[in-house]
């Protein structure tokens, strides 16, 4: 008997190799088929947890069924948590050496990356938030410039960057790693509730 066909949750984004990054790790046993799909969002401000619902409840209402919205932070402990939700801008104007060259003047280049993903089963349906954080360093860019600020980040425990480490490594401890199996096991667990309650109705 053939499986029943995966139901699709759109993945906002028009960034093709973070949606190769996220089907990887999500694997085969997340419940949904991941679509992308690049639509404009507005771009809230605030605190990372209130900007991910935002945009999340604005997707759910554009696309009027299951989303995902991913937002990711990267902190600076010396600048007191910033440049946070704002990276985006930051690195567009500064490029991976100038946020290297942004900590010149401060001994501490210690910073965290902060990964949130945001789910709504639809328009009006609440949203779920997974999150995952890795500390590390800011450090003077290294490997391959094609992904963001990679380059630039050095996790704790490794004494390469993000872009230096192979594939498999980086999605095997990153942030977005982190968050996405966070959401994995949320949808695992009510997976598995489902077919337990299943299973009892049929033993009665």
């Amino acid at each position: 008997m053939a499986a029943p066909a995966r139901k699709t949750v759109v993945f906002v984004t028009g960034n093709a190799k973070k949606v190769e990054e996220v089907v990887h790790i999500l694997g085969d046993q997340f419940p949904y088929k991941v679509v992308p799909k690049k639509i404009d969002l507005p771009e809230y401000q605030g605190e990372p947890d209130e900007v991910c619902i935002q945009k999340c409840k604005e997707a759910a209402r554009q696309i009027d069924g299951p989303v995902i919205v991913e937002d990711t932070c990267l902190c600076f402990r010396a600048l007191g948590g910033l440049p946070g939700p704002y990276i985006k801008w930051f690195l567009n104007q500064l490029k991976p050496r100038g946020l290297h060259t942004l900590l010149a003047g401060f001994e501490d280049k210690s910073a965290w990356a902060l990964c949130t993903f945001a789910f709504s089963a639809g328009r009006g349906e609440p949203v779920q938030l997974f999150r995952g954080k890795v500390e590390g360093m800011i450090v003077e860019p290294r490997g391959p410039p094609d992904f963001g600020w990679d380059p630039c980040f050095e996790p704790d425990g490794y004494d390469k960057t993000y872009a230096e480490l192979p594939k498999e490594v980086k999605n095997s401890i990153s942030h977005r790693y982190r968050a996405l199996a966070a959401m994995s096991e949320h949808f695992a667990k009510i997976n598995r509730t489902s077919q337990e309650s299943k299973k009892n109705k049929q033993d009665e």
